[in-house]
Formats: C-alpha cells, sequence, structure tokens
C-alpha cells in the first residue's frame, strides 16, 4: 500500500463492472477508473444517464462487488471483509442519502432517523439523543414528532441526511439528493452538505448531473461510458451560506 492510499478512505485502481453470465459478450458499466479520496474531501462524480455514476456508488457504498480491480476503504482490501464485517462497516462508517429519501411512512421523523441505530452496536441508551442532534443539526427540531407525510420534500431529505448522520460515519454518499427538489430546497440540502465538510470534516462523494450541485465539491470526477473522462478541482466553491446553518 503505498503512502497516498494510506492517506485515503476511498482508493479504487482499475475499477471494473461487467454484468453478463457468461453466455454473452458482457456488458460494462465500468472499466479502468482508479482514483483515490483523501479524508474529508467533498468530491462530486458527474455524467449523463448511462455513464456509471450510479454503478460507482454502488461499489464505493460497499453495495455490490466489482467484476475486477482493487478497492481499499480505510487502507483495507474490502476483499477481506466477511460479510457480516462489511454490513457493520456501512451502518458504521458509511452513510446514505438518496434521491427518493427512503423514509418509512407512517413514521415519525425522530423514529425514521434512529433506524440505523436498532442495527448497530451503539448502545440503546444513547439512540434518542443521537436521534435528536441529528435531527436538530439539519434545522428540524421543529418537526421531530411529525410524519413524513407532514413534511416537504426538502425537509424530507433533509430527514434522510439526518438518518445518514446519527450513527456518526465517516463518508456520506449522496446520490442525485438534490434531483427531486425545487431550487430553494435543493440549495438548502446543498449547504447541509457543504456544512458537514467543511465544519465537521465529513468525507462527501456526491452523485449528481446538475452542474450547480457540483458546483458545492472541491473536486468533479466525469464519468463517459464507464470511463473516467477528468479529474478535475474545483477552485471556486459556491458558498454554503444558509439560514438555519450553525
Amino acid at each position: 500500500m503505498t503512502a497516498k492510499e494510506a492517506e485515503s478512505v476511498i482508493s479504487v485502481k482499475n475499477l471494473r463492472k461487467a454484468y453478463g453470465d457468461g453466455s454473452e459478450t458482457p456488458t460494462v458499466a465500468l472499466d479502468k477508473v482508479s482514483f483515490d479520496v483523501p479524508r474529508g474531501q467533498f468530491l462530486a462524480i458527474m455524467g449523463p444517464s448511462g455513464s456509471g455514476k450510479s454503478t460507482l456508488l454502488h461499489l464505493l457504498g460497499l453495495l455490490d462487488e466489482p467484476t475486477s480491480g482493487s478497492y481499499r476503504f480505510n487502507g483495507k482490501n474490502v476483499t477481506s471483509y466477511t460479510s457480516d464485517e462489511l454490513a457493520d462497516l456501512r451502518n458504521r462508517e458509511i452513510g446514505f442519502v438518496f434521491q427518493a429519501f427512503n423514509l418509512l411512512p407512517r413514521t415519525s421523523v425522530i423514529d425514521n432517523v434512529k433506524l440505523p441505530l436498532y442495527y448497530s452496536k451503539i448502545p440503546e441508551h444513547e439512540w434518542d439523543d443521537r436521534a435528536r442532534e441529528a435531527v436538530e443539526s439539519v434545522g428540524l427540531a421543529h418537526r421531530m414528532h411529525h410524519g413524513q407525510s407532514e413534511l416537504s420534500g426538502g425537509e424530507r431529505q433533509r430527514v434522510a441526511i439526518a438518518r445518514a448522520l446519527v450513527t456518526d460515519p465517516e463518508v456520506i454518499f449522496a446520490d442525485e439528493p438534490t434531483g427531486n427538489l425545487d431550487s430553494k430546497s435543493g440549495k438548502t440540502v446543498m449547504a447541509i452538505m457543504q456544512h458537514l465538510n467543511e465544519e465537521h470534516g465529513k468525507t462527501i462523494v456526491l452523485i449528481t448531473h446538475e452542474t450547480s450541485t457540483a458546483d458545492h465539491a472541491e473536486r468533479i470526477i466525469r464519468l463517459m461510458d464507464g470511463e473516467m473522462e477528468s479529474d478535475t478541482r474545483v477552485h471556486s466553491r459556491l458558498s454554503a451560506d444558509d439560514e438555519f446553518v450553525k
């Protein structure tokens, strides 16, 4: 392992993902993808539909396995983990935010946020405090006991972010988090993301096709037809200023 890999929370080399049962020519969704993500970086991954963005997110989030190539998370090759260890790693070190929110219906905000704790090793007596702190961190203390049907789309996404934060993960993976939101709600969600990165040191990997969303990141990787097209630094990030962000 190189010194650069040791400093990185994510390190992938020649990552490839192909689909097919061997009886036909495989469909290659991702190929020859290599990059490192230093701890605390805000990375945006962009590309048109079918470019491999979601496939890459599933691999990085340990939701799927590559066909070939290597992936080190916190310096350890993910193939060395058992399935139980991978599940624990996803719960403890990774938070997910999806475009569709994925909240439980007929369930309060705080109980939705508390859900990952049921599968964690965090003592039960800490759950309520952790959930409340996570909800407050996204500016929804006044909605704590409301059901999701009473929330706007932007508020639902903020609940999803709080749920991703409740176990205090190292990395947050966000898949098109502003895709279902109006522009004002989208800006609020991105302000939260940038605040988590800049003030709390969270490593964030954001999947988006929107330039205005990606401009909150400090680095942008562009995919095209399953391969890396470019890897650039953002020299003038958008401001994370928002009235509720403390």
